[in-house]
């Protein structure tokens, strides 16, 4: 393990700071562009996009681009993808079940949150390069999915965590995917204003999502035990602009002292002595959102201890065992991480995109 580093405001990473954590995005890379969790691990367009927007900040914009466009071949006529597609293990592409061993084998899950996510990857990616044609690309893409998203969303405002089908019976939602989702549609307006494209039933429904969020907890885990045990219920909706000013600061000081582990970083779950780095760079981002920059600085310089010898990140840390822990270094975490720095340390054009809300809602 390594020690502690603390980034601040203005500050510049060194060069050679992140070429662990590109080296293994990139390792990980296939040739037609998908970007698996880890080695042999299956691959989901959330975390593929993650990915892709950790390559974008350090200026590997070929192989981001790569990325975009395995989301483009893979897209469904309905605007979805697959929640998981197999990498190193069996795939059936005829009834699109994975049988591999991760969790979720063998149910083809079209989840709306990992489907909505390519919104944020490309504003993102737009934010640093500038590139408006290559947005103009992107864009019959995102406004596919957000179109299929939409298709589940309630009249209370919620959003069903899945499409509706054989394997996902049950009709219900999820904080933190909606939370996810309420800023990828922030970013997917952001992108129709860009481009010229009028969509004012996105900015509504992004309204009523927000309130959903903010004032009807009754509408989620309505089916299943609710996730309040994972922190990502907890700092979600703070991190994705639902939930700001002082609220947001409520709201992360009630549960920090269960969730946050101090000197290492953020648990997954309340009753595991597990810290995840992926968990504890979003939460970074979440506190810069509500206002508490040191408390976020301190928390992302812990993170950088879990790096290997060549400065990848290990997914998380079992502070009983003393262990990392799973033994898997995933590409998204590194990606995780390199977006917090970027928050922090307000480096590139995009750095802003999770501390701050820019887009009001529209019953503002």
């Amino acid at each position: 393990m390594q020690k502690p580093v603390m980034f601040r405001h203005g500050d510049l990473w060194p060069d050679d700071f992140f070429i662990g954590a590109k080296n293994r995005i990139l390792e990980l890379q296939r040739d037609n562009g998908a970007i698996p969790w880890y080695d042999g691990g299956v691959i989901d367009p959330w975390n593929h996009t993650e990915a892709a927007m950790g390559l974008t900040v350090l200026g590997e914009i070929e192989p981001a681009r790569k990325a975009f466009r395995y989301l483009m071949e893979t897209q469904l006529d309905d605007g979805s993808w697959w929640g998981q597609l197999g990498s190193a293990v069996p795939f059936d592409e005829e009834d699109q079940t994975y049988t591999g061993c991760e969790e979720g084998a063998g149910k083809p899950i079209r989840d709306t949150n990992f489907v909505s996510y390519i919104a944020t990857g490309a504003w993102h990616h737009y934010l640093i390069t500038r590139d408006k044609a290559w947005l103009r690309t992107l864009w019959p893409h995102v406004e596919a999915a957000i179109g299929f998203v939409l298709a589940y969303q309630s009249a209370h405002g919620e959003i069903r965590w899945s499409a509706n089908d054989p394997h996902t019976p049950e009709d219900d939602a999820l904080i933190t995917g909606c939370s996810s989702i309420y800023k990828s549609l922030e970013c997917a307006s952001l992108i129709a204003r860009e481009l010229g494209h009028a969509r004012p039933s996105w900015l509504d429904a992004r309204t009523r999502l927000g309130d959903a969020l903010r004032s009807k907890p009754h509408r989620f885990d309505r089916t299943w035990e609710p996730k309040d045990r994972y922190s990502m219920d907890w700092y979600y909706p703070v991190l994705a602009g639902a939930i700001r000013g002082a609220a947001a600061r409520e709201r992360i000081a009630a549960k920090w002292d269960i969730f946050v582990a101090d000197g290492r970083g953020c648990r997954c779950v309340l009753d595991q002595p597990w810290v995840t780095v992926a968990e504890s760079a979003e939460l970074t981002m979440a506190l810069l959102a509500a206002g508490q920059r040191d408390m976020a600085e301190q928390l992302l310089s812990w993170q950088h201890q879990w790096r290997d010898t060549q400065g990848a990140y290990w997914m998380g840390y079992q502070f009983e065992m003393e262990v990392a822990w799973p033994s898997e270094k995933p590409a998204w975490t590194a990606a995780a991480v390199i977006l917090a720095t970027d928050a922090v340390t307000g480096t590139t054009a995009a750095a802003s995109l999770f501390d701050q809300r820019h887009l009001a809602e529209a019953a503002e």
